[in-house]
């Protein structure tokens, strides 16, 4: 083909015909043009994998029993968990024990998700957050404090962190339990408990059989 060949084929890639990629400056367009809109972000799909919350039951409990299976099972090593005994007159969770400590370090997160399906309380998961950055190590290293809902169960907004709305829905928590292990006997079953500020969350929509072939092939 020869080097004016391979230019050829760059070249080609080129123009309004060939662009796939979405223009998004992050927020910063806004700041240029000083004005208030920011630029939309594209929907992400319903199974994303973003930044963990740790949930609460309706009444407020926490759901982490401090069993340490999702650090177990984690293949980076990032998260590390104690538990300790509740207080009998005043507990944590409704279990023996609860997390005393928890720590996720993303610097080493992959995001793969197994922390959650190792969870037997479905107290992690993972919303579609994926804009967050970190202006030193220790701030890519989340406490309990940062990944525990608030008293509503929404989760926490971090300084570094670019929430949008619905961010916090169809979290994989949602996934997990309608879709466990890829059986499609889940899809469109209700099958865990409430959290608190989202109640009961909606079975995962059936799939268009259709689509699911399309896929295969």
């Amino acid at each position: 083909m020869g080097y004016f060949g391979g230019f050829l084929v760059t070249m080609r890639q080129h123009g309004a015909r060939n662009k796939v990629t979405t223009e998004y400056s992050g927020g910063r367009l806004f700041r240029r043009k000083n004005n208030d809109v920011k630029d939309e972000k594209i929907d992400k799909p319903e199974r994303m994998h973003g930044r963990h919350v740790l949930n609460r039951y309706e009444d407020g409990m926490e759901k982490c029993i401090g069993c340490e299976l999702c650090a177990g099972v984690c293949p980076a090593k990032c998260i590390y968990v104690r538990g300790a005994d509740n207080n009998p007159d005043n507990p944590t969770s409704p279990g023996e024990r609860f997390g005393f400590m928890y720590e996720i370090n993303y610097l080493r997160c992959i995001h793969c998700d197994l922390c959650v399906e190792a969870c037997p309380t479905e107290a992690i998961t993972e919303t579609k957050l994926f804009e967050f950055s970190f202006t030193n190590r220790q701030d890519a290293i989340y406490t309990k404090s940062e990944l525990l809902v608030d008293n509503q169960g929404m989760p926490q907004h971090l300084p570094w962190e670019d929430w949008r709305p619905g961010e916090d829905q169809n979290t994989s928590g949602w996934m997990r339990a309608t879709a466990s292990a890829g059986s499609e006997d889940f899809v469109g079953v209700v099958s865990w408990g409430g959290e608190l500020g989202y109640g009961v969350r909606p079975a995962e929509p059936t799939q268009n059989i259709s689509d699911e072939s399309e896929l295969e092939n």
